[in-house]
């Protein structure tokens, strides 16, 4: 099984740091919008690899981030994945040239018409209310369609 992690980056103007995923040879996110995160690394907390991860991709240090949620994915396609999802607000450094895509600041309020996941729409929503609690989501699909939802055990309508 897989872990990994995925980060929001939200700057002073409302925008999400989002990686448009057109560089990586392979890629499962092949031409999708994301935040930026990646895989765990052996004897790698999810935090140590945010941190790992988000240096590596956009040469920004995080200063205020927080922990969201377990999303874990089941597909036809991939193994099986715990994404361990943050968002943050607060970051040092310069952004930089990203190897997996290319980095742009989009407006949260036009995330959602980018090519996303289906399942990623519904974690934004989670993830807006600045007060809503850790949560567990698991999406299941079949190639790229989402065939179910469950939010903290309990199967969301589609």
């Amino acid at each position: 099984m897989i872990h990994s992690t995925l980060c929001y980056i939200e700057n002073e103007n409302g925008e999400y740091l989002m990686l448009h995923r057109v560089k990586k040879k392979g890629d499962m996110n092949q031409d999708k919008w994301l935040g930026v995160g990646g895989k765990c690394e052996d004897g790698e907390s999810p935090d140590e690899c945010l941190l790992r991860e988000v240096r590596e991709e956009t040469g920004l240090t995080l200063t205020d981030y927080r922990y969201r949620a377990v999303v874990t994915f089941v597909s036809d396609q991939w193994e099986t994945e715990y994404m361990h999802l943050f968002t943050a607000t607060g970051y040092t450094g310069e952004i930089k040239e990203c190897d997996e895509g290319n980095l742009e600041w989009v407006p949260k309020s036009r995330v959602q018409d980018l090519p996303i996941w289906e399942g990623d729409k519904l974690f934004f929503r989670l993830i807006d209310d600045r007060e809503s609690p850790f949560f567990s989501l698991k999406l299941s699909y079949v190639g790229d369609k989402l065939v179910s939802a469950a939010l903290d055990g309990k199967e969301l309508p589609l």
